[in-house]
């Protein structure tokens, strides 16, 4: 049997001895500053943006959800690119600088929108006789959003991850300090978005962020990426898809523990034949033969998968607040501007992840349940008065915002602690990928599921449920209510089904860590 035991150390990502000393709390605090600013700056631009686009570029209901949902999830989804590119090429810190600069560039163009006047179209007159942005007017905003989109995903993928780069994971007291990080991260995103949810200063932002990327002491270098091992190993199974395992040797098989799950995925490690290995018995071909750590990556990310599906469905909620129920605030009567508040849920650990991504099931459906009954009572208000702005308090959207905050709170955070904590530290960037482009799909289906209902409530001349310049010609509530449907689904696939798959990856997981660690004492 080939063994091969050297080549798995050989491996810069693998082996314990390639290692930097980590830079712990000293490096953290600078990295928690990173994560603060950026929060900070993107949040309140997210905060600005539906209200921005609708005032001041005079776009209607559905093509400002849509342009809102896809930069959004763009913005998500470039995290898969900011992490194959860190891992291939740059490294975290430089990733994290160059796309700090993007992100920069990209907010300097949104400034310039609002400073110079002859960048957007006249401001509508009452709410008619509206003129639409030309397209190099549109060409100009999307270039800025393009560079945020950009920045955000050299960025998002790598700050946790570089974060928890930063603790001796194999012992103890470096494994309690992770958990504190986790504390610490949370407590920092939620500063920033209240502080950007409420301030709403993105152009006074846009230089103090980019600063805190230059301190950072610790240093990570590119080390290949993780993504091309993954498509290495399907595409090695694949092409020993018709061989019989029973009687074959694997290649490293003693470094890493071999489970049950999905074995067709093993062939790409099984030895068909021994001239796939050199003289010092490596393999010859990559993307044929592969070792076993490879493949037990691919089934550990695809196990996690399941979670992140009912993850989607809860963000989903959460994009909803920062598009359509901004769009409700718009047309409140806003004496007191107070978007959204958070209570923070004491010391950690003492919920579960499965109890704390169910509570952030709970209160996405909640959300819709309770901003379809406020908004009804919003439209009926305003009909009553024939007036565009309900006399209704924007007080009232204050429980939607709150309840969207707590999915963020419990949900989001909970499934990026679950990714993160899970998978192997040669995928840390992965996890952050993987977690934003869950965000992304949440995005990308709001957008579609607006333009389905669009589409579909409005034909025979019917009132549609959304569209438009003046949410009181519309049937909101209906929307909400259908997304609590939505929201309900997703809470018994997450309880019938996904959540075997926590108590899973956690067991893999700890046994993993227990044969590394005797593996590297045998050494």
């Amino acid at each position: 049997m080939a063994k091969g035991s050297n080549s798995s150390f050989d491996d810069p990502r693998l082996s314990p001895s390639s290692k930097k000393q980590p830079g712990g709390w000293r490096a953290v605090k600078y990295i928690l500053a990173n994560e603060t600013f950026e929060k900070l700056a993107s949040m309140s631009l997210i905060a600005n943006m539906t209200v921005y686009l609708k005032t001041k570029y005079n776009m209607e209901g559905v093509l400002l959800v849509n342009v809102i949902n896809i930069w959004s999830g763009t913005s998500s989804f470039m995290s898969i690119g900011g992490a194959l590119i860190s891992d291939m090429f740059l490294g975290r810190y430089l990733m994290l600088l160059y796309g700090s600069i993007s992100s920069l560039l990209g907010m300097m163009i949104l400034t310039l929108t609002v400073i110079v006047p002859k960048l957007r179209p006249p401001t509508c007159i009452g709410q008619i006789n509206c003129i639409d942005p030309s397209l190099w007017q549109l060409s100009i905003l999307y270039a800025g959003l393009t560079l945020m989109a950009i920045g955000a995903g050299g960025i998002r993928p790598c700050n946790i991850a570089f974060g928890a780069d930063q603790f001796n994971t194999t012992t103890k007291e470096g494994r309690s300090q992770l958990e504190s990080f986790f504390n610490w991260w949370y407590f920092s995103f939620t500063f920033a978005l209240v502080i950007a949810l409420t301030a709403v200063v993105y152009i006074q932002t846009n230089i103090s962020w980019v600063i805190g990327f230059a301190i950072p002491t610790a240093f990570v270098k590119p080390q290949g990426s993780v993504f091309v091992d993954l498509v290495k190993v399907i595409t090695a199974a694949t092409r020993k898809h018709r061989l019989d395992c029973s009687r074959c040797s694997f290649y490293d098989p003693d470094f890493h523990p071999r489970t049950k799950q999905l074995r067709c995925l093993e062939k790409a490690a099984a030895i068909a034949d021994q001239n796939e290995l050199d003289e010092d018995g490596k393999p010859k071909n990559g993307w044929r033969l592969c070792n076993i750590q490879q493949v037990e990556n691919l089934k550990l990310l695809l196990g996690m998968m399941p979670v992140c599906l009912a993850g989607i469905g809860c963000f989903m909620t959460m994009d909803q607040q920062t598009t359509i129920g901004i769009l409700q605030a718009i047309q409140s009567n806003n004496i007191l501007w107070v978007l959204q508040t958070k209570k923070l849920t004491g010391k950690a650990k003492r919920l579960t992840m499965t109890q704390r991504i169910n509570i952030g099931l709970i209160s996405a459906m909640a959300c819709s349940i309770v901003a379809s009954f406020i908004e009804k009572k919003r439209r009926t208000a305003a009909l009553k008065h024939g007036s565009f702005k309900s006399p209704m308090s924007i007080l009232m959207l204050l429980p939607q915002f709150a309840l969207s905050g707590l999915v963020e709170a419990f949900a989001a955070v909970a499934i990026m602690e679950y990714l993160t904590t899970q998978l192997p530290e040669s995928m840390r960037t992965v996890a952050g990928a993987i977690f934003f482009i869950s965000l992304s799909m949440a995005s990308y289906l709001n957008s579609m599921l607006v333009n389905i209902v669009h589409k579909t409530t409005k034909k025979g001349g019917k009132t549609s449920w959304l569209g438009g310049h003046n949410l009181n010609n519309d049937k909101l509530e209906n929307f909400y209510y259908l997304a609590a449907s939505i929201e309900a689904f997703n809470f018994l696939y997450f309880n019938l089904y996904a959540r075997r798959f926590i108590a899973t990856s956690c067991t893999i997981n700890e046994e993993s860590k227990e044969d590394q660690h005797n593996n590297e004492d045998q050494i």
